[in-house]
Protein backbone atom coordinates (compact mmCIF):
# COMPACT_ATOMS: atom_id res chain seq x y z
CA UNK A 1 0.00 0.00 0.00
CA UNK A 2 1.41 3.35 -1.02
CA UNK A 3 1.17 6.14 1.55
CA UNK A 4 -0.99 8.91 0.21
CA UNK A 5 -0.82 11.52 2.97
CA UNK A 6 2.38 13.37 3.84
CA UNK A 7 2.40 12.46 7.53
CA UNK A 8 2.40 8.75 6.68
CA UNK A 9 5.80 9.21 5.06
CA UNK A 10 7.39 10.56 8.25
CA UNK A 11 9.66 8.07 10.02
CA UNK A 12 8.56 9.45 13.38
CA UNK A 13 4.91 8.78 12.54
CA UNK A 14 5.70 5.16 11.66
CA UNK A 15 7.62 4.68 14.93
CA UNK A 16 4.72 6.26 16.84
CA UNK A 17 2.38 3.73 15.23
CA UNK A 18 4.69 0.94 16.37
CA UNK A 19 4.64 2.39 19.90
CA UNK A 20 0.83 2.51 19.92
CA UNK A 21 0.76 -1.13 18.86
CA UNK A 22 3.37 -2.12 21.46
CA UNK A 23 1.70 -0.18 24.30
CA UNK A 24 -1.73 -1.61 23.44
CA UNK A 25 -0.30 -5.13 23.74
CA UNK A 26 1.22 -4.16 27.12
CA UNK A 27 -2.07 -2.73 28.39
CA UNK A 28 -4.04 -5.82 27.31
CA UNK A 29 -1.46 -7.97 29.08
CA UNK A 30 -1.76 -5.90 32.26
CA UNK A 31 -5.57 -5.89 32.23
CA UNK A 32 -5.57 -9.67 31.95
CA UNK A 33 -3.09 -10.03 34.82
CA UNK A 34 -4.78 -10.48 38.21
CA UNK A 35 -1.62 -9.29 39.98
CA UNK A 36 -1.41 -6.09 37.90
CA UNK A 37 -5.12 -5.34 38.38
CA UNK A 38 -4.56 -5.27 42.13
CA UNK A 39 -1.99 -2.50 41.69
CA UNK A 40 -4.52 0.20 40.71
CA UNK A 41 -3.06 0.82 37.28
CA UNK A 42 -6.21 1.68 35.32
CA UNK A 43 -5.44 5.42 35.46
CA UNK A 44 -1.86 4.89 34.32
CA UNK A 45 -2.95 2.67 31.42
CA UNK A 46 -5.60 5.18 30.40
CA UNK A 47 -3.06 7.99 30.47
CA UNK A 48 -0.54 5.89 28.52
CA UNK A 49 -3.15 5.21 25.85
CA UNK A 50 -4.21 8.86 25.58
CA UNK A 51 -0.63 10.20 25.54
CA UNK A 52 0.47 7.70 22.88
CA UNK A 53 -2.44 8.65 20.65
CA UNK A 54 -1.89 12.34 21.33
CA UNK A 55 1.71 12.09 20.14
CA UNK A 56 0.58 10.31 16.98
CA UNK A 57 -2.26 12.75 16.27
CA UNK A 58 -0.18 15.88 16.93
CA UNK A 59 2.54 14.64 14.59
CA UNK A 60 0.01 14.04 11.82
CA UNK A 61 -1.75 17.35 12.35
CA UNK A 62 1.50 19.31 12.67
CA UNK A 63 2.79 17.92 9.42
CA UNK A 64 -0.37 19.12 7.73
CA UNK A 65 0.07 22.72 8.88
CA UNK A 66 1.74 25.24 6.60
CA UNK A 67 3.02 27.99 8.93
CA UNK A 68 6.38 26.90 10.30
CA UNK A 69 5.71 28.20 13.82
CA UNK A 70 2.43 26.23 13.99
CA UNK A 71 4.14 23.07 12.76
CA UNK A 72 6.81 23.45 15.43
CA UNK A 73 4.14 23.83 18.13
CA UNK A 74 2.36 20.61 17.11
CA UNK A 75 5.64 18.69 16.94
CA UNK A 76 6.58 20.08 20.35
CA UNK A 77 3.20 18.98 21.77
CA UNK A 78 3.77 15.52 20.27
CA UNK A 79 7.19 15.40 21.93
CA UNK A 80 5.61 16.32 25.27
CA UNK A 81 3.08 13.52 24.89
CA UNK A 82 5.86 11.05 24.10
CA UNK A 83 7.68 12.00 27.31
CA UNK A 84 4.39 11.52 29.19
CA UNK A 85 4.32 7.97 27.79
CA UNK A 86 7.79 7.39 29.24
CA UNK A 87 6.56 8.63 32.62
CA UNK A 88 3.61 6.23 32.42
CA UNK A 89 5.97 3.33 31.80
CA UNK A 90 8.05 4.45 34.78
CA UNK A 91 4.89 4.56 36.90
CA UNK A 92 3.93 1.02 35.87
CA UNK A 93 7.36 -0.20 36.95
CA UNK A 94 7.15 1.80 40.21
CA UNK A 95 3.75 0.24 40.94
CA UNK A 96 5.28 -3.21 40.31
CA UNK A 97 2.74 -3.85 37.55
CA UNK A 98 5.57 -4.88 35.20
CA UNK A 99 9.35 -5.09 35.14
CA UNK A 100 11.88 -2.68 33.68
CA UNK A 101 12.79 -5.40 31.19
CA UNK A 102 9.15 -5.54 30.00
CA UNK A 103 9.04 -1.79 29.23
CA UNK A 104 12.53 -1.61 27.71
CA UNK A 105 11.34 -1.95 24.11
CA UNK A 106 8.72 0.78 24.61
CA UNK A 107 11.33 3.09 26.13
CA UNK A 108 13.65 2.52 23.16
CA UNK A 109 10.83 3.47 20.76
CA UNK A 110 10.11 6.59 22.82
CA UNK A 111 13.76 7.64 22.81
CA UNK A 112 13.71 7.50 19.00
CA UNK A 113 10.38 9.34 18.83
CA UNK A 114 11.52 12.15 21.13
CA UNK A 115 14.81 12.54 19.23
CA UNK A 116 13.06 12.79 15.85
CA UNK A 117 10.43 15.21 17.17
CA UNK A 118 13.14 17.37 18.75
CA UNK A 119 14.81 17.70 15.35
CA UNK A 120 11.48 18.57 13.72
CA UNK A 121 10.80 21.23 16.38
CA UNK A 122 14.26 22.71 15.81
CA UNK A 123 13.80 22.63 12.05
CA UNK A 124 10.48 24.47 12.07
CA UNK A 125 11.06 26.81 15.01
CA UNK A 126 11.28 30.42 13.98
CA UNK A 127 13.28 32.69 16.19
CA UNK A 128 11.70 36.04 16.90
CA UNK A 129 15.08 37.63 17.47
CA UNK A 130 17.10 39.40 14.84
CA UNK A 131 20.80 38.86 15.35
CA UNK A 132 23.99 39.90 13.59
CA UNK A 133 26.60 37.43 12.57
CA UNK A 134 29.27 37.18 15.24
CA UNK A 135 32.12 39.67 14.82
CA UNK A 136 35.04 40.75 16.92
CA UNK A 137 35.12 44.44 17.57
CA UNK A 138 38.34 46.23 18.34
CA UNK A 139 38.33 49.47 20.28
CA UNK A 140 41.19 51.79 19.57
CA UNK A 141 42.49 53.74 22.52
CA UNK A 142 43.08 57.41 21.61
CA UNK A 143 45.88 57.72 24.15
CA UNK A 144 47.64 54.64 22.75
CA UNK A 145 48.95 56.55 19.70
CA UNK A 146 50.29 59.38 21.87
CA UNK A 147 52.11 56.92 24.16
CA UNK A 148 53.69 55.19 21.15
CA UNK A 149 54.88 58.57 19.78
CA UNK A 150 56.40 59.49 23.16
CA UNK A 151 58.15 56.10 23.48
CA UNK A 152 59.59 56.43 19.97
CA UNK A 153 60.86 59.92 20.79
CA UNK A 154 62.60 58.66 23.92
CA UNK A 155 64.15 55.80 21.98
CA UNK A 156 65.38 58.15 19.21
CA UNK A 157 67.01 60.52 21.78
CA UNK A 158 68.67 57.54 23.40
CA UNK A 159 70.06 56.40 20.05
CA UNK A 160 71.44 59.92 19.40
CA UNK A 161 73.17 60.04 22.78
CA UNK A 162 74.89 56.70 22.16
CA UNK A 163 76.29 57.94 18.87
Amino acid sequence: MQNELDHENLDVYQVELRFVEWSTDLMVELVESAEARGRRIAEVCDHLDRAGLSSLFNTAEGNGKRPMKTRAKFFDDARGSATECAACLDALVAKHACSEKRVEQGKMLLVRIVAMLTKLVDRFSVTDRVMEAGMEYEVEDENEDEEEDENEGVKERGDEQEA
